[in-house]
């Protein structure tokens, strides 16, 4: 007689992912050496999610210079949404990360930067996973030690904007 094994079981999760504009693009524009390089949410978020669903994505930006057809992109395809930020995109996203500490499973960074360590140990400490997706070669290795997770953005994440 044969044992029935059950199929495994999935576990079901919520994530947010919050990017740093200035960061990401700043990173993309050293390691291509082009001011016109562009992440491709498209292939970069279902990367990061798996088999996880999107609870939502918010793109923080300094300045208002911020791609109208970025944000209707994000909008339309993941329901996001951009926030222009005065000085820096660190203090808005902290505060939006605690927000959402108690509403999903797992948030994703998309930036290298250290000044996010406190925020991550913060944000473990109230029981959510962390993953960092940066360009690796830009990323600080103290917020590598910190994250649960680090997803390094490679050219296949890219493209480059001609418009």
């Amino acid at each position: 007689m044969s044992k029935i094994v059950p199929p495994p079981v999935r576990v079901s999760q919520s994530v947010a992912v919050l990017v740093d504009g200035n960061n990401i693009e700043i990173s993309l524009h050293n390691l291509f050496n082009k001011n016109n390089i562009m992440l491709n949410y498209d292939t970069l978020i279902p990367r990061l999610l798996g088999e996880r669903g999107l609870n939502r994505i918010i793109y923080f930006r300094e300045g208002s210079s911020i791609s109208s057809k970025l944000a209707q992109r994000l909008r339309k395809n993941y329901h996001g949404s951009v926030v222009p930020c005065y000085k820096g995109a660190d203090i808005p996203l902290s505060i939006k990360a605690t927000q959402l500490a108690h509403k999903v499973d797992a948030i994703v960074i998309l930036s290298g930067d250290a000044d996010y360590v406190e925020l991550v140990r913060h944000l473990k400490s109230e029981g959510v996973r962390v993953e960092i997706a940066a360009v690796e070669k830009t990323t600080a290795a103290v917020l590598l030690e910190e994250a649960d997770y680090f997803t390094p953005i490679t050219k296949e994440d890219c493209f480059e904007y001609t418009g």
